[in-house]
């Protein structure tokens, strides 16, 4: 499975010179953790919420002041090409939880954490569906009550 089949499209993003009222808005609006950073399909950087109180919020930064100045860059990427082991890798690797996709150096989506844990719990239940069917049959052709005297000799 590639990067592609997973990521997030068309991907959230601001413009380097967006304030950092206006991104926190935008991430509040679209109900994500992060945007990006980008001008033209260029990504310039990542801002996520928690960039927004660790850097700007709590030293007392002015919320008109440009996300460039709090964004992290440069940004660690995948390739809209690479497989999904490339991706856990270089998260495992980098400690982030949210990989920009560029097709050659153009952005063009969002591969998040939790897209891969959606993934790998769709994929147990695709695995675990039919044992557990399967368990549920066997256990109801088994044998009933009638077939395990008590051992005690005493009635229900």
């Amino acid at each position: 499975m590639r990067v592609a089949d997973l990521m997030i499209t068309p991907p959230i993003a601001v413009l380097p010179t967006a304030t950092v009222r206006q991104a926190a808005r935008r991430m509040d609006e679209e109900a994500v953790g992060c945007v990006l950073v980008a001008e033209d399909a260029t990504l310039h950087g990542v801002l996520t919420d928690r960039d927004l109180v660790v850097r700007a919020l709590a030293p007392g930064a002015d919320p008109e002041t440009p996300v460039f100045e709090f964004m992290s860059a440069p940004a660690v990427t995948v390739d809209v090409t690479d497989d999904l082991e490339t991706a856990y890798r270089v998260l495992r690797r980098t400690g982030v939880r949210r990989l920009p996709v560029l097709d050659g150096a153009r952005l063009v989506g969002l591969l998040a954490v939790d897209d891969l844990f959606l993934d790998v719990l769709q994929r147990l239940s695709d695995l675990l569906g039919p044992l557990s069917f399967s368990a549920l049959r066997e256990g109801s052709a088994g044998p009933g009550p009638a077939a395990h005297p008590d051992p005690l000799g005493s009635t229900p």
